[in-house]
This record gives C-alpha cells, structure tokens and sequence, in this order.
C-alpha cells in the first residue's frame, strides 16, 4: 500500500513523503467536518472504540471554531 500512495504522489508532483496514514487520517477528517456521525467514520475505519475515532475532531474543532452563529448576527 506504502508503495502505492508513494507512486502516485511521485506521479503527481507532490513533493512531500505521503504516507496511507496520511489519507486516512485526511479522509477521516473531512468526513467529520461535512458532518458524518462520528459512529459512522468509527466504523469505517474499523475503530473498535470512539475514543481512537475521536483523535479527527481535535483537527476538525479547528474548522468549527471559526462557524458564526446566524443568531448572534445583527440584521441590516
């Protein structure tokens, strides 16, 4: 698999070490920042426990933080 992901970056011109983990972990997070339940990227990454899946929302809650609640907006 290592090999795989290294000849495809190779192929696309990315010059940084691209390791499967990498995807992942990439996969993982945008499932959860588009709203996936937390269960379901347990599951597909085949966790047995949501307290390794939950390793993805400490990236994602950066993204979340910057979400401006419509009510806190002042109407024009």
């Amino acid at each position: 698999m290592a090999k795989i992901v290294r000849r495809a970056s190779t192929k696309s011109g990315i010059l940084r070490k691209i390791t499967p983990q990498m995807l992942r972990h990439s996969f993982a997070t945008h499932l959860l920042e588009d709203g996936t339940d937390i269960r379901y990227i347990q599951t597909l990454l085949g966790h047995n426990s949501t307290k390794t899946t939950e390793i993805y929302t400490q990236v994602a809650l950066k993204n979340f933080q910057s979400i401006r609640n419509p009510l806190d907006l002042e109407k024009i």
